[in-house]
């Protein structure tokens, strides 16, 4: 029964691990989306384990922010160059990381530890953005990343608040 206390943490682990491969994997194949898949379907219940198993703990909460930024920037390094996007939509995404850095920044300094704000607007933000690769076949990508990028903006501007009014977990 030890080991049970430890399945939330195997599985969040496991999208860090799990991400790695998407780098040589190309993304028209079908195995692509199928760890993609797997490694959002982690990200969705990696903290309703933790909750219902009474393992929530600040390591966990620290590899599931580190196990998404490796799932994001290795999807981001795959995606990102395929897209044929208008110039502001780029400046809009360097815009929304910079506010998100600022804002892991300000978090940082403040309490000396990386936390992730897990606001239901971040959430909604994750939730759009891991779809908009499996929707560039039926959506336009400017038109996607326009839907992801005003949940983006809104999330970080909600941050911007939370975070100057020293509410950094949710």
């Amino acid at each position: 029964m030890v080991m049970t206390k430890y399945i939330a943490n195997i599985v969040t682990a496991s999208r860090a691990v799990f991400s790695l491969p998407l780098l040589c994997i190309p993304l028209s194949s079908a195995w692509f989306y199928v760890i993609y898949l797997f490694c959002g379907l982690t990200d969705m219940v990696d903290g309703t384990i933790a909750r219902r198993m009474g393992a929530v703990s600040a390591f966990g909460a620290r590899l599931d922010t580190v196990s998404d930024l490796v799932f994001v920037l290795i999807c981001g390094a795959k995606i990102l160059p395929l897209l044929r996007i208008p110039m502001w939509l780029w400046v809009w995404i360097i815009w929304i990381a910079l506010m998100k850095i600022g804002n892991l920044t300000c978090v940082l300094i403040r309490k000396k530890k990386l936390i992730s704000i897990h606001s239901v607007l971040n959430k909604i933000t994750g939730f759009a953005l891991f779809l908009l690769p499996l929707s560039l076949h039926f959506v336009e990508a400017a038109d996607g990343t326009f839907a992801v990028c005003v949940f983006a903006t809104a999330a970080g501007i909600e941050e911007i608040f939370l975070t100057a009014r020293g509410r950094e977990v949710l």
